[in-house]
């Protein structure tokens, strides 16, 4: 009879330092305490929280941090010899956040961030620098909040050649346009119901321009393939511009409007990639047709695994702290390799496709004035510009004075789209800024 194999030491504890207590910095204090028994033998090892730093040690986070050292240096969490990991949670794509990770991420700790703008800026220097340490650099919580897709794709999909990802990436936007829907609200009204919500920032910006989907859209199409990050490559428009009509028609259509983040190469054009937010028509057959409120979902098609569909919570204490404890548990297991699937050095240089060149249906909507010949001009424009039109609709006199001109055409490159509407611009009978959504076909 064989000897029993002696029995395995217990590894020791995991020690974490957190940096930035707000929202989401107290949802993984209450997460690391409420769970510590059940993460520590998923784990392996006990996790344990050993130092924290803010701005404002006495400010009220409602638990209590008083167990936890308290350093009112942030570089001292990087200095301190009992912290492992280091979980960065300061924001902004540069400054105080970039110094903490380079610092953590040099002297050999793991680095656990939900910073998708740094990421995106910074992600590839990172990256690299973590490489040449051998020490992980995670950011689960970078993009969609709860929903575990940066794992899914980097390791459960890795055998894939991903054709396309796509998705809802900003769950203010997805607020708005709800309300939008179901209330027949105004954007001003929606958004200022998002505020009181607390599901936009008093200075709503970075949500409702497309720049927060921007930065996660970039971070996906780097792990789908296989290439450098490039935000400057992404285009991004934001949702500013809807009016309550344009809801109303795209369900006439058929659909419904969603603020889409979309990447996709392009191999007959040398692997070129287009990248870009904007809102679109969505058909209401489709899953994001069905994914309300502030919540996230993520589409990426794999050439064996087929559609890959994730929806969940974007953002909140809960699914942010969740994210990044995965992301520790990982540490703790010793579970990690490249940050974007692939060694730094071979990841590609792709080039941006030109997104004028994609052929689509597209719906543009005009408020006009009540003109004599205002329709043939906007019909000649979009002759002259190559423009063949489906579909063409006259509203009555329902927005602020104007009139509503809705019209889908048939496929036809974008660039067409832009000429026409650029030409519309010098017309003294148009009312403001046209809307211009791609009709998607997924």
């Amino acid at each position: 009879m064989s000897p029993s194999p002696a029995p395995t030491a217990p590894r020791p504890p995991l020690r974490v330092a957190l940096a930035g207590i707000g929202v989401v910095g107290g949802g993984v204090v209450r997460l690391l305490e409420a769970n510590r028994e059940l993460i520590a033998r998923r784990a392996g090892r006990p996790i344990e929280i050993v130092a924290l730093s803010a701005r404002d040690r006495h400010k009220d986070r409602g638990v209590d941090l008083s167990a936890y050292r308290w350093e009112d240096d942030m570089g001292a969490l990087v200095a301190a010899a009992d912290v492992d990991v280091v979980v960065e949670m300061v924001g902004g794509a540069d400054g105080p956040a970039l110094t903490l990770a380079r610092q953590a991420l040099g002297a050999g700790k793991a680095l656990v961030t939900a910073n998708k703008a740094m990421i995106a800026h910074h992600g590839l220097d990172l990256a690299r620098l973590a490489e040449e340490k051998d020490t992980p650099l995670k950011y689960e919580a970078a993009v969609a909040g709860g929903i575990p897709v940066i794992k899914a794709i980097r390791e459960g999909a890795s055998a894939n050649e991903i054709a396309r990802v796509y998705g809802i990436l900003n769950g203010t936007c997805n607020y708005i346009l709800t309300r939008m829907e179901r209330e027949r609200a105004s954007f001003a009204e929606a958004l200022a119901a998002a505020q009181a919500e607390g599901y936009a920032e008093a200075d709503p910006t970075f949500d409702v321009d497309g720049i927060d989907a921007a930065h996660k859209l970039s971070i996906l199409a780097a792990l789908c393939f296989g290439t450098r990050l490039d935000i400057d490559a992404v285009a991004a428009t934001g949702i500013r511009g809807l009016i309550a009509a344009d809801i109303r028609e795209a369900e006439a259509l058929g659909h419904r409007v969603r603020l889409i983040g979309m990447a996709e190469r392009d191999p007959a054009n040398g692997g070129a990639l287009y990248q870009h937010v904007q809102p679109c028509l969505v058909p209401a057959d489709h899953p994001l047709a069905y994914v309300p409120g502030a919540l996230n979902a993520v589409v990426a098609e794999g050439n064996f695994v087929g559609r890959l569909f994730f929806e969940g919570a974007g953002a909140g204490a809960g699914p942010t702290a969740s994210a990044i404890v995965a992301d520790i548990i990982d540490i703790a297991r010793d579970e990690y390799g490249p940050a974007f699937a692939m060694p730094v050095d071979a990841l590609d240089q792709a080039p941006a496709a030109d997104a004028g060149a994609r052929v689509g249906k597209h719906y543009v909507r005009l408020v006009v004035e009540d003109r004599i010949g205002v329709l043939a001009e906007i019909a000649a424009a979009m002759r002259d510009a190559g423009v063949s039109i489906e579909s063409f609709i006259q509203r009555g006199d329902e927005a602020g004075g104007g009139v509503v001109i809705a019209l889908v055409t048939h496929e036809g490159p974008a660039r067409a789209i832009h000429a026409a509407l650029a030409a519309l611009a010098a017309s003294d009978h148009v009312v403001g800024e046209p809307m211009h959504m791609p009709i998607l076909a997924l």
